[in-house]
């Protein structure tokens, strides 16, 4: 009876968008083009004989890049459509990776990783297309299947990364390059323009900052998600270590538990954000996964086996799949029309910055306070961003309808 109940939902829901099955192709198939030259750039930068600064450094440049352009690109598609911003990022993705495969030294090594870095818009253009076509009562629901098309790609490019550099240490470049160009050319037949010149903003007088002073509540769910993402991104980067001294976690099992992360956070933002934000609405699900969040980090830092470990880490990756979800939903809400692109990419541009001090703040604690330390702190990072959620008032109100697009003048 229940899977009969759940094959009647699935067929009562409304179909999806034009053009939203090729935006989630470009998505998963992008990740899937980073994420497989990720783990092995360090090792591969380490041929050219340099610090592992240096080598690890590769990922500082990338993610630096990102920060810096991310608000540019969205800013851009809002101005001249979302399709030429994703098929740039696509075919810079492919040029970035080619380079990387060529490269001859260190430098041309950061200059591929600085190409991929820039051109990397995919992800808040993507949103902003999708947003651009979501019925209200949708748009959850269509963020939760994007984003898992995000987790899929993640998941499953280091995989094809490992197999590919069997045939040598340049093919995982060269792969994610023509993954990326032939998903380029694909797109350029079959994406539509989601952003019609009708809505889109001049963008010639309004500063650059204009869209966010703008739309309610966008600041404080921009800071919301920069808390949060630093607090998760330290224990991304600490996880294995804690492991490895708390229960001798090694390396296969560390692997295996961040696939397991993985896995979840796809499961919890295709299936499980839709209902949840259908009967709590968006306010109380951000409420709830950060307020997840916290309990797991809590509960980690003072584990000392894995009774404690598993629900921690379950707690903390539903609480975290919930909060990425809802708020990408949530802040393409209440910005208006003619700026979405803008504000999903300063969303994107925080999460980049707490991406580069996360780690690093969370290395620091754990080598110089203690194995809890990082997730100590992060839980009471990620209660006062709940606080700042509380106190803004976007918890007690749902999120507006859009405005009307007016173009900027």
């Amino acid at each position: 009876m229940i899977v009969w109940h759940e094959v009647k939902r699935a067929r009562s829901r409304p179909p999806l968008p034009p053009g939203f099955g090729t935006i989630w192709i470009c998505v998963a198939l992008d990740l899937v083009g980073f994420g497989l030259v990720f783990p092995i750039l360090p090792i591969y930068a380490k041929r050219f004989h340099v610090s592992s600064a240096t080598a690890t450094g590769l990922v500082a440049a990338f993610a630096a890049a990102s920060f810096l352009c991310s608000p540019l690109w969205g800013r851009v598609s809002d101005r001249v459509g979302r399709k030429p911003i994703l098929l740039l990022s696509l075919a810079g993705t492919a040029v970035g990776s080619l380079v990387t495969g060529l490269a001859g030294g260190i430098v041309v090594l950061y200059l591929g990783r600085v190409i991929d870095g820039v051109s990397g818009a995919s992800v808040s253009v993507a949103q902003a297309a999708v947003s651009d076509v979501a019925a209200l009562d949708q748009r959850a629901r269509l963020f939760g299947l994007l984003g898992a098309a995000f987790g899929i790609g993640f998941v499953a490019g280091p995989a094809l990364g490992a197999l590919a550099a069997l045939w040598g240490p340049r093919v995982p470049f060269f792969v994610a390059a023509a993954i990326a160009g032939a998903n380029a050319l694909v797109a350029l037949r079959t994406l539509p323009e989601t952003h019609p010149k009708g809505s889109r903003s001049e963008g010639r007088r309004a500063g650059p900052f204009a869209a966010l002073a703008k739309a309610q509540g966008v600041v404080p769910l921009i800071s919301v998600a920069f808390l949060t993402l630093l607090s998760f991104s330290a224990f991304e980067a600490t996880f294995a270590l804690f492991g490895q001294r708390r229960v001798g976690l090694g390396v296969g099992s560390s692997a295996g538990v961040f696939a397991a992360i993985g896995l979840v956070i796809v499961i919890v933002q295709g299936g499980l954000v839709h209902p949840v934000v259908s009967r709590l609405g968006e306010p109380r699900t951000l409420r709830a996964g950060l307020l997840a969040d916290v309990l797991g980090l809590v509960v980690l830092a003072f584990a000392h086996g894995w009774a404690a470990i598993v629900p921690a880490l379950l707690l903390l990756t539903v609480g975290q799949g919930l909060v990425q979800t809802t708020m990408s939903s949530s802040l393409a809400g209440r910005a208006d029309p003619a700026r979405r692109g803008e504000v999903l990419g300063a969303q994107q541009s925080a999460g980049g910055l707490a991406r580069v001090i996360g780690p690093v703040a969370g290395g620091f604690l754990l080598q110089q306070v203690g194995l809890g330390a990082p997730y100590v702190v992060g839980a009471i990072v990620t209660g006062t961003a709940l606080l700042l959620l509380q106190a803004s008032g976007i918890a007690a109100r749902p999120s507006p309808s859009p405005p009307a697009s007016t173009p900027a003048g």
